[in-house]
C-alpha cells in the first residue's frame, strides 16, 4: 500500500467535450485514506464527468488526476483491480440468479469475497435463487453494492447509492459504508440526497458551473450559511417594536402578515436578545423556531448566489444534480 495521505489528488482538472463546452473548469480537491468524500452539485454541476475521470474512463483535457498514486486512466491496470464502482444502475442479465450473477463478477476480480458475504453484507443473502428480473429496484441497488464491494476495494465510488430503496435500507446501506470507512476505504459518494450527504460525508465539495462552489466539513459548509428565527408578531406589536436588529446580530430579515423571520451567522446572540426583550415585554412569541443552517439551506443558498440571484432566489430541490 503506498503511504500517500492523500488517495485521491485533483489539481486544475477540467473536461472539454466537443463543441468546446467546458464541463468540469480546473477544480481542485483531495480525499484522504479512510474518508467519505461527498461531491454534490447542481444540474449541470460537472460531478458525473469529474467522476469519470477519476475511475479512468476518459483523459481529462487538462490538469491532473491521481488516484492511489496512479493515473487512473493511463495506469488503468494497476488503479482498477483496487478500486470498486457503484454505478447508478446496473446492467446485469435479468434470467441469471442473484447467485449466478455473484458468481459472473467475481470471477472477473482477484482475491473476490465468498459469494454469501458480499450478499450478506448487503442483506440479500436469503436472494441466492432468485433470478435478478424478480428483484424490487431496491434489492436491484443492493446488489449493485454487493458487486462493487466483491474485490474488497480501496476506492469505492458510490453513484447514487440509495436510490429506490426504503428508510431501512437506506440506513442500513449508511451504516455499511460507516463501517468501510472505519475499515479504511476510501469512498467517493455522489448523491441527491442532502441528509445522505451531511449524514456520511467527513468532507464534501459542491460543484456548480464546472467548478467547486465550497467544500469543506459538513459543519463547515453550513457553518457559512445564516441560521434563522422565526416566530409571530405578538397582537399589537410591530417590527420596530422589536430591539434594533442590528444589535442582536441580525443581517437580514422578511415580514410576511405577522410572522417575522430573521436571518443571523450569531444565532445564540440573536435568540438571547429576542427572548429577553419577549420577556420583559410580557409577551408570547408564538411559532416560535430557530434553527442552525441546514446543508440543504446552505446548498441552495451556494446554488442561488453561484446562479447569480442573490437572496431573493432559492433554488428548488429539482436543481439538485445527477
Amino acid at each position: 500500500m503506498e503511504t500517500n495521505e492523500h488517495v485521491i489528488d485533483v489539481t486544475d482538472l477540467r473536461r472539454v467535450y466537443g463543441g468546446g463546452f467546458e464541463a468540469v473548469r480546473g477544480i481542485t480537491f483531495s480525499v484522504d485514506r479512510g474518508e467519505v468524500f461527498a461531491l454534490l452539485g447542481t444540474n449541470g454541476a460537472g460531478k458525473t464527468s469529474t467522476v469519470e475521470l477519476l475511475e479512468g474512463l476518459s483523459v481529462p483535457s487538462g490538469g491532473q488526476v491521481r488516484v492511489l498514486g496512479h493515473d487512473p486512466y493511463r495506469e488503468r491496470s494497476v488503479v482498477r483491480p483496487r478500486t470498486g464502482v457503484m454505478l447508478q444502475e446496473g446492467g446485469f442479465p435479468s434470467e441469471l440468479t442473484v447467485a449466478e450473477t455473484v458468481r459472473m463478477w467475481a470471477g472477473c476480480v482477484s482475491g473476490a469475497r465468498p459469494q454469501r458475504e458480499a450478499l450478506g453484507l448487503v442483506g440479500l443473502a436469503d436472494k441466492e435463487s432468485v433470478r435478478v428480473k424478480q428483484l424490487s429496484g431496491g434489492e436491484r441497488r443492493r446488489l449493485d453494492l454487493a458487486l462493487a464491494l466483491i474485490g474488497r476495494p480501496e476506492v469505492l465510488y458510490l453513484d447514487e447509492p440509495t436510490t429506490g430503496l426504503d428508510a431501512e435500507g437506506r440506513r442500513d446501506t449508511w451504516e455499511l459504508v460507516g463501517s468501510l470507512r472505519d475499515t479504511g476505504t476510501t469512498v467517493l459518494l455522489t448523491t441527491h440526497y442532502l441528509e445522505e450527504a451531511e449524514t456520511l460525508a467527513d468532507r464534501l465539495a459542491i460543484m456548480h458551473k464546472g467548478e467547486i462552489a465550497a467544500t469543506g466539513t459538513p459543519a463547515e459548509v453550513t457553518g457559512a450559511q445564516p441560521s434563522r428565527i422565526s416566530f409571530e408578531l405578538p397582537p399589537g406589536y410591530f417590527l420596530g417594536d422589536l430591539p434594533p436588529l442590528g444589535e442582536l446580530g441580525v443581517s437580514g430579515h422578511e415580514v410576511h402578515g405577522d410572522v417575522v423571520r430573521l436571518r443571523t451567522m450569531e444565532l445564540q446572540r440573536a435568540a438571547t436578545g429576542l427572548l429577553v426583550w419577549a420577556e420583559r415585554a410580557g409577551v408570547e412569541l408564538r411559532r416560535l423556531d430557530v434553527r442552525s443552517a441546514s446543508l440543504e439551506e446552505a446548498f441552495l443558498g451556494i446554488a442561488g448566489r453561484a446562479a447569480g440571484h442573490g437572496d431573493e432566489h432559492e433554488p428548488t430541490k429539482t436543481e439538485l444534480a445527477r
